[in-house]
C-alpha cells in the first residue's frame, strides 16, 4: 500500500501534527482514530511507551518534523499490517466528493475544542452524555437526505477526517433516525446535534441509544446558517 493515498494521508497527518499549536493532542488523535494503544505504537519505535504518553501529553517538548515523521510512518505501518483499514476508509475521504444537499459544511480543527465552547457557538443544551468531550471537527447534514441518499459505507464519509467530531443533523423531527443510522455504522462521533427541536421534542429512545456508544447528544433552535457561520467565526 505505498501509494500515493499512502503518501497523501501522511503528508496530511504530518502536517497537522507539526503545524497544531497542541501537537501532542494532533498526535493522540491520529493515534486514536487509527486505534493503535500508546503501548503498540512505542514498541514499534523502540521507545519506552512514557514516551509517546509525554508528548501527548504535552510534558516532552514537541517532536520536530523527522520523528513526526517516523511516527506517522509507523502509525500507517501498523494499519497496513493489519490490512489496511484505516487507510481505506480515509482514502474514500480523500477522493469523495459530498453532495451539497446531504453535507453543508464539514471542518476539521488542528486543536481540540471543548464540547462546552463548542455548545455555546451554537446555542445548544445538552440533552445526555458526557460533557468533557473534545472535538476536532463538525460536521452540518442534511438529516433526511443523509438517511435516503447514503449508503452505509458512504455514510463514513460524514466523519471527515476524524471520528472526534460533533455531527450536526439539521432539520430532525424527533432525531430518532439519525441516531438509529449512527448505532448500526461501525465509527461513532463524540457528540450528535439535533437542530430544529428542544429536548422535549426528542425521542424517548434517544438517551439510551446515545449511551450505549457514550455520545453526546445536544439540541439546538439556532438557524442552519446562523449555525455555519459563527462555527466558522470562531478562531479555534
Amino acid at each position: 500500500m505505498k501509494s500515493g493515498v499512502r503518501h497523501q494521508l501522511a503528508e496530511k497527518m504530518a502536517g497537522e501534527i507539526t503545524l497544531s499549536d497542541s501537537p501532542g493532542q494532533a498526535l493522540k488523535k491520529w493515534r486514536q482514530s487509527f486505534n493503535i494503544p500508546q503501548g503498540l505504537l512505542a514498541e514499534r519505535l523502540e521507545v519506552s511507551p512514557s514516551v509517546i504518553s509525554d508528548y501527548e501529553s504535552g510534558r516532552r517538548k514537541s517532536p520536530g518534523t523527522a520523528i513526526v515523521g517516523k511516527i506517522v510512518d509507523t502509525i500507517l505501518s501498523i494499519d497496513e499490517d493489519n490490512g489496511g483499514r484505516f487507510i481505506n476508509k480515509f482514502a474514500k475521504i480523500l477522493y469523495s466528493e459530498f453532495d451539497e444537499d446531504v453535507i453543508y459544511d464539514i471542518h476539521e480543527y488542528a486543536s481540540p475544542v471543548t464540547l462546552s465552547d463548542f455548545a455555546e457557538a451554537i446555542g445548544a443544551v445538552t440533552l445526555c452524555g458526557p460533557a468533557d468531550q473534545a472535538l476536532y471537527g463538525y460536521t452540518v447534514i442534511n438529516s433526511l437526505n443523509a438517511i435516503l441518499q447514503l449508503s452505509s459505507s458512504e455514510f463514513n464519509r460524514i466523519y471527515g477526517w476524524s471520528t472526534e467530531r460533533a455531527l450536526i443533523f439539521t432539520e430532525v423531527s424527533t432525531g430518532k433516525s439519525p441516531m438509529v443510522a449512527i448505532r448500526v455504522t461501525p465509527f461513532k462521533p463524540r457528540c450528535v446535534v439535533l437542530q430544529g427541536i428542544g429536548p422535549d421534542e426528542v425521542h424517548p429512545l434517544i438517551p439510551g441509544l446515545a449511551e450505549r456508544d457514550r455520545i453526546s447528544v445536544l439540541c439546538t433552535e439556532m438557524d442552519v446558517e446562523t449555525i455555519i457561520s459563527s462555527l466558522r467565526g470562531k478562531l479555534w
